[in-house]
């Protein structure tokens, strides 16, 4: 049975158009809507009205147009918030840059920003807070000093995936194994800090688990076509893989097949979910004796805590304890209790960890 939960307020058609034309245009303005009924009104929702800003430095795959969609449906849930708009720096980093500069000038009360250029973000982030606006960087680690360069920065514990991902592995292959990482930009915090918890379980690649391909992972810049040139040159690289960890998995699907082409066994994934990724593996697990699969909540939900913290800060609401977001293990083929899931009722690149009901998610992606 597919897990779905119901989202507080659904997505307007206005906000699926905004999001399906982020690519194209630089910002989009919407009216969040409505709270729920008052007495659901969140306690992180206080009184004081605001216009808010939400910035991407790349907005153009389905997971961060579901990110960014769950982005909106957690600020709806408060009426304080009376415009927002957000940026897609569509991976140009200069242009990031110009978005939150420009999202101050508009005079926005508060930003939340995905600095996938990390520190080089930093100057503007520092600018943003010193013009008094509540600045929050989410996910990427952008450097500087929460209360001097921005308000707060909402990490995700990556380290506790890597973790994760290392247990399963010690579990399922306690003789040892040959292990692919992959990850996205070079250098990016988010793959650093997995595969910092991948060695504090299985080691630093000196012992029986071996660590192949570059190091600490292949760059793929969450890309498909850069994930299957990487996979390609493993697979005629190594002879033995036995396993690959992606913080992306969905992304992987369209190269696996290379395994098959090559005579062999897909080999054991320990990543994070995706719909067409759990179908994948109930389409090709028969056929592939080595095929295992576990992976962590792929974080469409990490924004969610961001806004609260932004939100909470400028309309005077009462401020989350939390600032970390932590996945949890959603999906284990070895396991009775976490079966892996697979929806061909809707499109399959959704999500089906995210607090976005998988409907919503359809909705969005225009199927």
């Amino acid at each position: 049975m597919i897990r779905r939960r119901k989202v507080a307020a659904a997505l307007s058609a206005a906000a699926i158009a905004a999001l399906l034309l982020a690519g194209c245009a630089s910002t989009t303005t919407t009216d969040p809507g409505a709270d729920p009924a008052a007495g659901d009104r969140p306690d992180w929702c206080g009184p004081t009205e605001i216009t808010m800003g939400l910035t991407d430095g790349f907005g153009g795959n389905n997971w961060r147009l579901v990110t960014t969609a769950s982005a909106r449906d957690e600020i709806a849930k408060c009426s304080s918030v009376t415009e927002l708009l957000y940026a897609d720096g569509q991976g140009d980093t200069t242009k990031a840059i110009s978005d939150i500069n420009a999202m101050v000038a508009k005079g926005v009360n508060a930003l939340v920003v995905f600095p996938d250029a990390g520190e080089a973000i930093l100057p503007a982030l520092r600018d943003a807070y010193a013009a008094g606006v509540v600045t929050v960087p989410y996910r990427v680690w952008a450097g500087g000093v929460a209360g001097e360069d921005y308000d707060v920065w909402i990490g995700a514990d990556f380290v506790n995936d890597g973790k994760n991902w290392g247990e399963w592995v010690k579990a399922n292959f306690p003789d040892g194994a040959n292990i692919l990482m992959l990850s996205g930009p070079a250098g990016n915090s988010q793959g650093v800090d997995e595969k910092t918890g991948v060695e504090s379980v299985l080691g630093d690649g000196t012992g029986i688990y071996k660590y192949i391909g570059e190091q600490p992972f292949e760059v793929t810049n969450w890309d498909a076509a850069l994930t299957q040139k990487v996979l390609t040159a493993a697979i005629a690289k190594y002879d033995k893989i036995d396993v690959i960890m992606s913080d992306f998995g969905p992304v992987m699907v369209s190269s696996l097949g290379e395994f098959a082409k090559s005579g062999r066994s897909i080999p054991a994934l320990a990543t994070s979910d995706g719909n067409i990724l759990g179908c994948f593996y109930e389409d090709n697990k028969d056929a592939n004796p080595d095929f295992k699969l576990m992976d962590v909540a792929t974080g469409t939900d990490h924004v969610r805590l961001a806004v609260q913290h932004a939100v909470a800060l400028a309309t005077g609401g009462v401020v989350p304890t939390a600032t970390s977001w932590a996945g949890r293990v959603f999906e284990d083929s070895t396991s009775t209790d976490k079966p892996v899931q697979c929806n061909r009722d809707i499109d399959p690149w959704t999500f089906l960890s995210s607090e976005l009901s998988g409907e919503a998610q359809q909705a969005l992606l225009g199927q």
